[in-house]
């Protein structure tokens, strides 16, 4: 399965879109994204989960690392999620109490 990245800024906010499986195949496509995004001056992330249909430790292991670039330049990142089965995982993981998680990307970009 491929997974499809799409960026767009509004305001001091980026927000990253994926479609498809965030695994061990695509998270480093993933991440070269959100270092490029958050190296680029954008340290509000928004991460749009909502079209993943699996997700597996790597790509939460780009999503902790966006996390901690992000808070090194006083900014943070959101997820847009409302999967059972992608919520499980952060769940499991204990991410849901590292990350907030939102119903909406408007929810998740009023920084």
């Amino acid at each position: 399965m491929e997974l499809d990245i799409q960026t767009t800024r509004e305001g001091d906010v980026c927000i990253v879109s994926l479609e498809g499986e965030v695994d061990v195949y695509t998270a480093s496509q993933l991440k070269d994204v959100l270092v490029e995004t958050i190296e680029g001056g954008c340290a509000n992330v928004v991460v749009d989960l909502d079209a993943v249909s699996f997700i597996d430790s790597s790509g939460l292991g780009v999503l902790v690392g966006a996390l901690r670039r992000a808070k090194e330049r006083s900014g943070s990142v959101r997820l847009v999620c409302v999967r059972e089965n992608v919520l499980k995982i952060f769940r499991i993981t204990g991410l849901d109490k590292v990350f907030p998680i939102f119903a909406s990307v408007g929810e998740a970009s009023a920084f």
